[in-house]
């Protein structure tokens, strides 16, 4: 959570964790009281660091996991059971079987997405069919389904707003990206009933008021809620269609700014809403790939395998060799994301002989998460047909230089790094500010962008083409095995 002041400075901020839940293999959950206190935890925890008061706040701002689901009761607020993950892969024979009934052309062409089970629809047909409580209040009209953003807008209003953005809804396998309105057909395709779902509102505006909660006096406006990528979008300033951005978190996310039109991926990323504010005639679009399994590859390393005590160890353990030493790392922990969307490839250390070392793995790492981002950029590059020749880069490994640099070298591009890496939490207050009225344009808000850090590739075009080459025939081998 930050604290950001009205020149755009960041004025506090403060991380405060919560349980991950794994009841099964392939499945992620998250307790939404535990979600709940750790907000209301770390309102209190900012203020404490500041001699700014909660009466102080002009406006606030919401950023989010985007395709995470919770459900819960219309009438007590109480959830309906843990809330279900964007990592979790429960609904994979669900988001097959429409494949094979052929819906996913449809699907694909009204809401950009494709059948996986990263988003949220085929969770909700999961709750309805699997949990009897839900079912029961969605036929009394009783059942509120959200992604983290509505359900904290519903807590901080004091349950009078179910309301999402449009950011958001585009993640739900249920909005037409043209009318930016829930489709028949896909709630027809999913088994929801459109009751059920918040109302769709632009990404800047006036969402509600708070009810004086979580530590918050009443009556403070949320004028700004994005989904966590297209905050760090609207957070690197990239306004102009053809920009771009990776962040680095627990998996790697790659956007770039289409402009005015939703353009429709030939080559396996998503089509998404970045943003649309009360005074955009037509909604912002981007061009999107994510990589499922980036940080927590690390996070594997660090608390599975106790190769490193913190995860920023890992730079100084990868340095300590030249090379991977023929060891090659594909972190598919959760399937493959873009642009390969294959949800039954595991992850593999391939390569290893009686010299391989915990450095050789952990440089290994670095270059897959690296690599993830390669594979992402050559398609969104086949179908935006353009680069700009540099991409911007954020999250917490950003401060990584080695990571960064091996980025550079085989994308062949200069990746640009902000002095702030929290660019999704800023681009959420950027877009609060922009619907409060303390900032009046885009054009206002570039006069904030700093100035950056950059890395230029120093690999050969043929070193990188090689380089590029083993790691999708490591691609192509697991494919097969799993399939």
């Amino acid at each position: 959570m930050s604290l950001i002041n009205t020149k755009g400075r960041v004025v506090v901020k403060h991380n405060q964790e919560f349980r991950q839940i794994f009841p099964k293999p392939g499945w992620v959950e998250h307790n939404p009281d535990d979600i709940w206190k750790s907000v209301v935890g770390a309102i209190k925890a900012v203020f404490a660091k500041t001699t700014a008061k909660p009466k102080d706040v002009i406006a606030i701002g919401i950023t989010n996991q985007r395709e995470t689901l919770v459900s819960w009761n219309r009438k007590t607020g109480t959830p309906v059971g843990n809330a279900i993950v964007w990592q979790c892969r429960r609904t994979a024979d669900v988001c097959q079987k429409l494949k094979k009934n052929g819906a996913e052309t449809s699907l694909r062409k009204i809401t950009g997405l494709v059948l996986d089970p990263y988003f949220s629809g085929s969770k909700m047909q999961w709750v309805l069919k699997h949990n009897s409580i839900a079912k029961k209040l969605a036929g009394q009209g009783q059942l509120c389904f959200g992604t983290i953003d509505s359900y904290l807008i519903w807590k901080l209003t004091g349950h009078q707003v179910h309301g999402t953005d449009v950011s958001n809804a585009s993640r739900t396998q249920l909005m037409d990206l043209k009318t930016l309105g829930y489709s028949s057909d896909m709630l027809k395709l999913f088994g929801v009933r459109q009751n059920s779902l918040p109302e769709i509102m632009p990404s800047a505006g006036t969402f509600g008021w708070t009810a004086k909660v979580a530590g918050l006096p009443a009556g403070i406006p949320i004028t700004g809620v994005v989904g966590d990528q297209q905050s760090a979008l609207f957070g690197q300033f990239c306004f102009e269609p053809g920009d771009s951005k990776i962040t680095f978190g627990t998996g790697s996310f790659l956007l770039m700014n289409t402009g005015s039109k939703p353009k429709v991926s030939r080559s396996g990323l998503l089509t998404t809403v970045a943003w649309k504010t009360r005074d955009q005639k037509k909604a912002t679009y981007a061009l999107e790939g994510g990589a499922f399994i980036c940080g927590a590859a690390v996070q594997w390393l660090r608390d599975q395998l106790g190769f490193i005590p913190t995860s920023k160890d890992i730079e100084k353990l990868a340095k300590k060799v030249k090379d991977r030493g023929g060891v090659e790392f594909v972190p598919a922990f959760a399937g493959l994301g873009a642009p390969y969307w294959d949800p039954n490839v595991r992850g593999a250390l391939l390569g290893l002989t009686r010299g391989t070392s915990t450095a050789h793995i952990a440089r290994a790492t670095l270059e897959a998460i690296a690599l993830q981002n390669v594979d992402i950029v050559t398609a969104m590059i086949k179908d935006a047909r353009t680069v700009d020749g540099q991409v911007k880069a954020d999250g917490g490994a950003s401060a990584n230089k080695l990571l960064m640099q091996m980025q550079a070298d085989l994308l062949g591009q200069t990746v640009a790094v902000p002095k702030m890496s929290e660019t999704t939490s800023y681009g959420a207050a950027l877009m609060a500010g922009l619907g409060a009225g303390v900032w009046s344009s885009l054009d206002e808000l570039r006069k904030l962008e700093k100035s950056m850090g950059h890395y230029s590739p120093q690999l050969s075009p043929q070193q990188r083409s090689q380089r590029v080459t083993e790691w999708q025939k490591a691609i192509k081998a697991l494919a097969s095995y799993h399939n």
